[in-house]
């Protein structure tokens, strides 16, 4: 099981202010800031880190890596992914269904400032809110 994660930078300031706005749409926020780093936290959220390689060396992406940050809604993983635009992130893929099931896995792809990359995804339906009204079966016309 993944206990936390973390990516480079070469701009602590600038991964900073992208990822404080980034993780509030989501209820996260910077809990810990130590020269040369900054961690992320929401309550039963993957603790998420980003900061200046230890060895300090550059800050490079990884081939094959990336962060996938699961969103409660698919209208989070639209907001979120233009947000990351917005903000000076790069288009890997925009948000819509991957694969055959309508009701399966709907992502968008991304990357942030350093070019690391990150997938923001909703898997299944959206969950029906106190404001979705819910079928009543004894008004419901049964054809």
């Amino acid at each position: 099981m993944l206990g936390y994660s973390t990516l480079g930078t070469n701009d602590l300031q600038a991964a900073t202010a992208f990822y404080d706005e980034l993780f509030a749409l989501f209820g996260a926020g910077r809990v810990l800031e130590q020269p040369g780093r900054a961690v992320y936290y929401g309550a039963g959220k993957l603790e998420f880190g980003v900061l200046k390689p230890f060895n300090g060396q550059t800050a490079t992406v990884g081939n094959g890596a990336m962060v996938a940050l699961q969103a409660p809604s698919r209208a989070k993983v639209r907001e979120a992914f233009d947000l990351v635009l917005q903000r000076g992130g790069a288009d890997e893929g925009a948000p819509g269904i991957r694969g055959e099931d309508p009701n399966g896995f709907y992502g968008a792809y991304m990357r942030d400032l350093d070019g690391n990359k990150l997938c923001i995804f909703r898997f299944g339906p959206d969950t029906p809110t106190r404001d979705t009204p819910t079928p009543n079966p004894e008004t419901e016309d049964n054809r």
